[in-house]
């Protein structure tokens, strides 16, 4: 039985002597396998047959093929850690020699086999184990810890076979793809993924299984909504880099700024008609780009943003209107004011509190230039906005050197309106 993995091997006498490990594993195979015996056993009374061979374990490098041996399991592990084991990372603790032989980037299923079968062999019953050989392993063992894979054609697509699981950046452009493979989904090692160039047109919830991602490139493809599930997933903790250009996407998840540790965001060549009205709450964004698109203006919170480089070249940017939209309502309604109070004291909820629709109601409730909140009673209002006031670097917004845009606002009250009247003049 072998394992491929990174295995880092930790002597517990190290503290004790003042030193410390380097703290980084190697790519590996570990192996199980049964010590031969030296004589030939007798067999027992009754035609049973001799005792079972010694289990031993095998960890074998690129440097070292023949391998460390640490022989006779049997009743010589002190603990499993196995808390990360989904993740592919688990630690076995021996008690002669003192070490701690730490696991990680490891398919988990095949961990969780390999952890079994140890567990077996340190209890001392069978274990599926072939004799012990002095072969080294092959080279080829290693390339299955291929960690980048790039493929550009279909041709040199995998059918038959699957991804290294080990992979932690791959490219599958110009495939003719419709779909994200599910074999994709397997690869928790998975840093990088880059789906441009296909035709897909809808992506799987479970890429937010995909727990260490952090570039996802979607450029050029067929899609046309980026899903609430996605915005709810792991990714809000790992991604930082989103192309979403060249699709057909029309607007983005209010969800989509719980995305918060984004700093690039490609939104090139949709058909959006508007950006999500939270966006200042994506606090680590950087470059911003949404040119060509059917955007008329800006959300409020825009002015929220600190970028280093912002192109919103190609909209449809509207004059802003002399006038406001008036939607206000005295006394205000029970719903509004409830939805008032649950905002602005932070109160938690969910569709297991209250109805679904409430909760969407609450989630897309407007900020007035206070801080506080808005359900559907308010002032709506534009004014522009220099970019240079939120981005270093600044792309032109059309043909005549412009670098204004306009921006919607909205306003709880006829006092925060006029007030912010005066400020502007």
């Amino acid at each position: 039985m072998k394992l491929h993995c990174e295995v880092e091997v930790i002597s517990r006498h190290l503290p004790a002597l003042g030193l410390r490990n380097r703290g980084k594993g190697v790519r590996a195979v570990l192996s199980l396998c049964q010590q031969a015996p030296r004589t030939q056993p007798r067999p027992q009374a009754g035609g049973e047959r001799g005792g079972r061979h010694p289990v031993c374990l095998f960890i074998s490098t690129l440097k070292d093929k023949l391998g460390t041996r640490y022989e006779q399991l049997k009743e010589n592990i002190e603990q499993f850690f196995t808390k990360f084991v989904d993740e592919g990372k688990a630690t076995v603790r021996l008690k002669e020699p003192p070490v701690d032989i730490c696991l990680r980037k490891a398919n988990s299923s095949s961990l969780k086999g390999f952890l079994s079968a140890v567990r077996l062999a340190h209890r001392g019953c069978d274990v599926e184990a072939p004799l012990l050989t002095l072969t080294p392993v092959k080279t080829s063992e290693f390339e299955k810890f291929k960690t980048k894979m790039v493929i550009t054609s279909k041709k040199d697509y995998p059918l038959s076979k699957n991804f290294p699981y080990s992979l932690e950046h791959l490219q599958t452009s110009y495939c003719g793809l419709v779909r994200v493979d599910m074999r994709m989904l397997s690869l928790k090692n998975l840093r990088k993924l880059d789906l441009s160039h296909n035709h897909i047109k809808k992506l799987p919830a479970t890429i937010g299984d995909l727990i260490h991602l952090q570039e996802l490139n979607l450029n050029d493809n067929h899609l046309e909504s980026f899903s609430v599930a996605l915005c709810q997933s792991t990714l809000q903790k790992s991604l930082r880099s989103l192309d979403l250009s060249k699709n057909k996407i029309k607007a983005l998840p209010v969800q989509f700024c719980q995305l918060q540790e984004l700093t690039d965001l490609k939104l090139d060549d949709n058909e959006l008609i508007r950006l999500p009205f939270k966006m200042g709450q994506l606090t680590n964004l950087r470059f911003l780009s949404a040119a060509r698109n059917k955007l008329p203006f800006l959300p409020s919170e825009f002015k929220n943003l600190s970028l280093e480089y912002v192109d919103l070249f190609g909209n449809i940017f509207e004059q802003p209107k002399v006038l406001p939209v008036i939607k206000l309502q005295m006394p205000l309604t029970l719903l509004e004011s409830s939805a008032r109070t649950v905002l602005y004291n932070r109160i938690p909820y969910g569709s297991r509190i209250i109805p679904f629709h409430l909760c969407q109601d609450l989630d897309t409730a407007k900020t007035c230039v206070c801080g506080r909140f808005c359900l559907s009673c308010f002032i709506q209002g534009t004014t522009t906005m220099n970019l240079h006031s939120v981005a270093h670097t600044v792309v032109l917004v059309d043909d005549m050197g412009g670098t204004e845009a306009p921006v919607v606002s909205y306003f709880c009250s006829l006092a925060c309106y006029v007030n912010s009247c005066d400020m502007l003049k």
